[in-house]
Order: structure tokens, then sequence, then C-alpha cells
């Protein structure tokens, strides 16, 4: 998932209690469930918080909007799957072949669940400039989890702007996948293609782990 870089104006958040953190789970659990079963317009923020067990009110504050929901959502979901990558990490030789193994592993992670991530992809295309922030933590994971199937800490320009057209085609790809307008093995040759311009922008002497 992709984002541009837009200034984020608002004040800071204080971190949250574990209480408070317990309370945000339960409403992202939810709002992923009815996602799973209905697809974006079964997410209303009424049957969120019902689930969830806390007051309109309450959700409001921690959410401004369904957008919000579904994007902090989409990023909940990104976080797990860095973190079982991070535990099972792709066994591929070359750079390009692990972030095409990393891809492939999180694109069949959304498949199992088709209308959750047909919602979390809509919110994130409907998503406007209040949501930016939100929406740029989504990139921001999406880049790590790229930049770490790559084994590279310190990527140069090139090596970034690459890593940029890959979250594209990754988005795109979903995107005509959802849509049904194209097939889980064009969306595979679609992502091992793209995934080749990190072995043309990989410098001289690395671009391969230790």
């Amino acid at each position: 998932m992709t984002a541009d870089n837009r200034a984020d104006h608002r004040p800071a958040s204080p971190p949250l209690t574990e209480r408070q953190e317990a309370r945000r789970r339960r409403i992202l659990n939810a709002s992923a469930q009815l996602a799973a079963r209905g697809g974006f317009d079964a997410v209303q923020m009424r049957e969120v918080a019902e689930a969830a067990g806390v007051a309109l009110g309450t959700l409001y504050r921690y959410f401004p909007s369904k957008i919000h929901l579904l994007v902090a959502t989409m990023q909940d979901q990104l976080q797990h799957m860095h973190t079982t990558l991070r535990k099972r990490p792709p066994a591929g030789t070359d750079p390009s072949e692990r972030v095409a193994e990393t891809l492939m592993r999180a694109f069949r992670a959304l498949q199992r669940e088709p209308q959750l991530a047909d919602a979390m992809v809509r919110a994130l295309t409907f998503a406007d400039r209040g949501v930016s922030p939100e929406v740029d933590t989504v990139s921001r994971l999406t880049t790590a989890i790229i930049l770490d199937a790559m084994g590279t800490e310190h990527p140069t320009p090139e090596q970034l702007s690459a890593v940029r057209v890959i979250e594209h085609t990754w988005h795109s790809a979903l995107i005509t996948w959802l849509s049904g307008r194209a097939s889980i093995a064009q969306v595979k040759i679609d992502i091992e293609t793209v995934c080749r311009l990190i072995d043309l922008t990989a410098p001289e002497s690395g671009g391969r782990r230790d």
C-alpha cells in the first residue's frame, strides 16, 4: 500500500494505557470480524461499538470515521503479517525472489478473507487528506516488510524508488483481483516481474544477505 508523504499537523497523541489499548484491540477485532462477514458495507460504527462492547462516543474518540477505522484495521493486519514474516522469513537466495515470495504470502493471507481485504482496500482508496497520517503508516509498514525481505537496512534512493513501484503494483494487483479482473496466476506473474526492479537497482557491492 502506498501513499504520498504529507505533513501531519495533528498533535501527537499520548500513549494509550493498558486498558485503552485493550479497548482499541477489541474495536479493531470487531471491525475485522464484521468486514470479513459482510465487506465494506457491513462495517457500521454502531455495530462495531456494540460488538466491541464500547459506547458509540468512545468508538469515535478512537476512530473519527469508518475510513479511519478500516485503515487502522489494515495497519493491524500488516503488523501481524510483518511479525509472522519475521518469524518465518522467505527462503529465496536473491532479494527479488524473497520480496516476491513475501508479497505473495501476504496476498494469500488476504485471499483467505476476501471481504475483509476488499473493505480495507476500499477504505484506502476512499481515504481523503484527513486520513493521510494513517495511510502513510500503512505505506511505511508495507515498505518495512519489503525492505526486511530484501535484507536491506540502508536502501539507496534508487532502491526506495523501486520499492515504491513494487508497492503500487501490489496495491493495483489487489484491486484487480478483488474486482475479478485478474487471476491469482496473473497476480503472481505481475509481482515477480516488478520485483526484478530490485536486482536492477541493487548496488554492485550488495543487494544480498550475508
